[in-house]
């Protein structure tokens, strides 16, 4: 991966002034972690072909369980550098999260930082990950913020949407892993392009390219049902209640 120029970290919002997250443990972690995985778990990966082999990608998931994350990082054909809550950066997790290039994201406060670190990752032709519907749930998308899309219109990459199947049991709470031997899918899509939108971009412009995001999302999640044959797991028990900001282009967040 060659580094941009200086110019490109330079346009608004810039770039300069933050580094590129560091990977030591992303690259030698990932095979031995899909091997345990799959000692335990019954995955398909689909559709890897479908994802560029080079310069910048953005990956948008579907969020179903705590499971999502780490597959993402451990079944991405690319190393991925994944936005996650601030939460998780505690103790030993999160400085194992820092080390494997993990992006942490304050998401109930502007955020320029993590913005910043992104947009560093994108101009240097590296992947993105991140999951539009914030709070873990039923994995259908019907909540969905405009990150993703942002990120999109700064730089011109494609997003690859991805959609996890079976990482979370049916009734079961957002931080159970399922039983041992559950059939899992991951599922690349088709990538989704928009071209880039210079400095100011509105709300609206915005908005309006999630909306369209979304619709490719749910196509792609319909394609990932049928061809696999797994289901989503349905809503989390009603006393799963995962705050969300309301910055949602569809459902406002959760209380």
């Amino acid at each position: 991966m060659t580094p941009a120029a200086p110019a490109v970290h330079r346009e608004r919002p810039r770039s300069d002034q933050v580094r590129f997250p560091p990977r030591y443990l992303l690259h030698p972690l990932r095979p031995v972690a899909r091997g345990l995985v799959r000692r335990r778990y019954d995955v398909r990966v689909l559709g890897s072909d479908q994802v560029p082999a080079s310069g910048p990608v953005i990956f948008a998931a579907n969020h179903l369980g705590v499971a999502d994350g780490p597959f993402l990082a451990m079944f991405a054909p690319r190393p991925v550098h994944a936005l996650t809550k601030l939460e998780m950066f505690r103790g030993a997790l999160g400085r194992f999260l820092l080390a494997s290039g993990q992006v942490p994201l304050d998401r109930f406060n502007p955020d320029p930082y993590a913005v910043k670190v992104c947009l560093r990752v994108l101009r240097d032709g590296g992947a993105v990950g991140i999951f539009p519907e914030g709070a873990r749930g039923g994995g259908d998308l019907g909540r969905f913020h405009r990150g993703a899309a942002y990120f999109a219109l700064v730089t011109g990459a494609p997003v690859v949407p991805v959609t996890f199947l079976g990482t979370r049991a049916p009734g079961a709470h957002m931080g159970q892993l399922p039983p041992r031997g559950t059939a899992m899918a991951v599922c690349f899509g088709a990538p989704w392009h928009v071209g880039a939108v210079p400095w100011p971009r509105t709300r609206e412009q915005v908005e309006h390219a999630s909306l369209l995001l979304r619709e490719h999302m749910l196509v792609h999640l319909d394609h990932a049902r049928r061809s696999t044959g797994l289901e989503l797991p349905g809503p989390l028990p009603a006393t799963d209640v995962e705050p969300d900001p309301a910055t949602g282009v569809t459902e406002q967040g959760a209380p």
